[in-house]
């Protein structure tokens, strides 16, 4: 729990009494490589903030899965479009590793705003990252081509190239893993 109180610290001020509160309402769980924390058609009831490990975003489209964005150590995880009208989900969400989340409820973030000094501040700034960082990935889906999305996965995701399968980052480019082989074989002729 220590990097989730943290990363909560280094958005907002806290006290003494707020980690308690903080450690009363988060809730540690274990996930296996492969397991879900959330599949389509489930209501997602918790968010989640990853101690270690790794998870990712996916959709499945008529057999074919379409991976939408990752989640490592020190981020939190939710879908927040099932999360905040309590609503079936329609993303999976799969730990790609072995992984250690702390969870709180919908209950219990109302709770962690209403009795956190800057609760509702600290919810705020996660929404707002959240929204800059979804919509700079449509923009990018409509605007870049696949190789430019792909520097920008490398850039932002340094630390990830040797921890995801290469046919996940394919979907997650918006190509086959073939072109996305074509892809690395064109950039690394450039260096």
């Amino acid at each position: 729990m220590e990097l989730l109180i943290k990363t909560i610290k280094d958005q907002i001020e806290t006290t003494e009494k707020d980690i308690l509160v903080i450690e009363s309402l988060f809730h540690k769980k274990l996930l296996k490589k492969g397991g879900h924390l959330l599949s389509a058609g489930e209501v997602c009831r918790n968010i989640i903030f990853i101690e270690r490990g790794l998870v990712r975003y996916y959709t499945n489209n008529d057999g074919v899965e379409q991976t939408h964005y990752f989640n490592k150590e020190g981020e939190f995880v939710c879908d927040y479009i099932s999360f905040l009208p309590q609503v079936p989900s329609t993303v999976n969400i799969q730990a790609l590793e072995d992984t250690v989340v702390y969870q709180i409820s919908s209950e219990g973030i109302q709770q962690f705003y209403r009795q956190v000094t800057n609760g509702e501040k600290f919810g705020r700034l996660a929404i707002e990252y959240v929204f800059v960082n979804v919509i700079g990935q449509v923009v990018s889906l409509y605007t870049d081509t696949p190789d430019n999305r792909y520097l920008k996965f490398l850039s932002e995701y340094p630390d990830l190239v040797q921890r995801i399968p290469q046919y996940y980052i394919a979907g997650y480019v918006g190509v086959k893993a073939p072109s996305l082989s074509r892809i690395r074989k064109r950039l690394a002729a450039k260096r």
